[in-house]
């Protein structure tokens, strides 16, 4: 670790005050107390899959029908500039106009901030005084065409720069717009942020109304009333096909147990309903629409022409390559305000992991297991324990999770997106699943590894 990044490290955390300083002190207290009360009429706080889901709309929608030539011939010859892009995006293109990822600044790695932001109430300017509700860093390397992500939650409790006092990170902008965000979170962990681009949360709600809606699976029965706030919430565990306000009711969801961070994970799933309608025939067609929709509710300071590479990059993706990780920590209510307080060692190995890239020094020779099924899946889990203790992992926990999304969740340093590639190899019953690092939640043992078996699947 270079000098520059041992100070900053000792910067971010080296004065615990940062994270306990009481609400009393903080020059802001008013302002949290008016944003409080607004906070039933803002808008769902959208995370990281949802965030992705402007910025990459428009690519998967490329590379979905960029090979199907006598699509593009019927459908989209009428829009010449779609339909140069297409063609140059196709992978039977051996044409020299064919579009390659050879961006101006080179083959180094780059981190974009992404960020969702709510409603600010007025109609004048969509992007002052609104919180982002939704922060996503983005770690994308050209040359291994690889992409990690770490979600950073809304209440993280923080230092703001200028002097204004330790906040939820999701206040920054609001006080202090797009500077103070982006030197918020270099200061927080010890990043430089390349580039940004901000989603306003009624494109959300635009965007699956011009899909004509959502298929999704409910993973549990949802009702909340909020009358003052005019939001009513029905849902029932099962199949449902979401409309706009549908869409919009379902990622507000967040009276259960786990809060802000159940809705992280249902965010999740909702992209993956979001990606199976994105398939259809019928989407291509849609992309202006889609196109106009970001030209109103996205900001950013990247050109068109870093879009279009990035584009291009995006077909060479590895799914089982992406990596995504929360920041970890804990809740804690400092009076009428609840934080979530950073875990400033944890934090660290994630950012070193997932921004710096830095491998585990040394090795681990024997590894332990979790495995967590739903009660359909009890026989698959009993294969999948069998294979991995022929394999010399030992399953030391196993329980029932009523989960629809399949994941493979690291808690050790050592379990990398290489050891599950080769695990795979040496165990297939571990299939591919969502990747994710998340060092400080065990779901019922401290194991290496947790490989969650879904029940219902979208």
């Amino acid at each position: 670790m270079t000098e520059r990044r041992r100070n900053t490290k000792a910067g971010r955390y080296g004065n615990k005050r940062r994270y306990t300083r009481a609400s009393g002190d903080n020059p802001f207290g008013d302002y949290r107390v008016q944003r409080r009360a607004k906070s039933s009429q803002s808008s769902f706080a959208k995370t990281l899959t949802v965030m992705v889901i402007v910025f990459f709309t428009a690519i998967f929608a490329i590379i979905l029908f960029a090979n199907n030539q006598e699509f593009l011939d019927k459908k989209i010859s009428q829009i010449p500039f779609l339909s140069n892009v297409l063609s140059k995006l196709s992978l039977n293109n051996s044409s020299k106009n064919r579009a390659e990822f050879n961006l101006p600044f080179g083959p180094k790695r780059r981190n974009i901030l992404l960020l969702g932001v709510d409603s600010n109430g007025a109609d004048s300017d969509l992007w002052v005084g609104t919180r982002t509700d939704t922060m996503i860093l983005l770690n994308i390397d050209p040359r291994t065409k690889t992409v990690n992500a770490i979600s950073i939650p809304r209440d993280s409790k923080v230092y703001l720069p200028n002097n204004m006092g330790t906040q939820k990170i999701n206040a920054a902008h609001a006080i202090g717009g797009i500077d103070m965000t982006i030197k918020t979170v270099e200061n927080s962990l010890g990043v430089k942020v390349d580039r940004y681009i901000m989603l306003h949360d009624e494109g959300v709600r635009e965007i699956v109304k011009t899909l004509g809606g959502i298929d999704i699976y409910v993973e549990k029965n949802m009702k909340y009333d909020d009358y003052a706030g005019k939001l009513h919430i029905n849902f029932t565990k099962g199949k449902h096909h979401l409309t706009e306000k549908d869409a919009v009711e379902y990622l507000r969801f967040r009276h259960d147990a786990m809060g802000d961070i159940g809705r992280t994970k249902r965010q999740q799933w909702f992209l993956r309903g979001l990606l199976a309608d994105l398939q259809k025939p019928e989407t291509i067609v849609k992309i202006p629409q889609l196109v106009s929709i970001t030209n109103k509710y996205v900001k950013t300071n990247m050109s068109p022409y870093e879009m279009t590479q990035y584009a291009a990059l995006a077909k060479g993706f590895d799914m089982d390559n992406i990596e995504i990780a929360m920041l970890p920590g804990g809740p804690n209510k400092n009076g009428y305000v609840s934080y979530w307080i950073l875990d400033p060692e944890k934090t660290q190995e994630v950012v070193d992991r997932l921004i710096y890239r830095e491998k585990p020094q040394g090795t681990k020779e024997h590894f332990t297991a979790s495995i967590m099924s739903s009660n359909e899946d009890k026989q698959e889990a009993a294969q999948l324990q069998k294979a991995l203790e022929n394999a010399g992992i030992q399953v030391i926990c196993s329980g029932t999770l009523n989960s629809i999304h399949s994941q493979f969740i690291s808690h050790s340093k050592y379990v990398t997106v290489d050891y599950y590639a080769s695990l795979k190899k040496q165990v297939p019953e571990v299939k591919s699943r969502q990747f994710v690092y998340e060092p400080l939640s065990y779901m019922c043992a401290n194991s290496d590894f947790t490989v969650v078996l879904a029940g219902e699947n979208q």
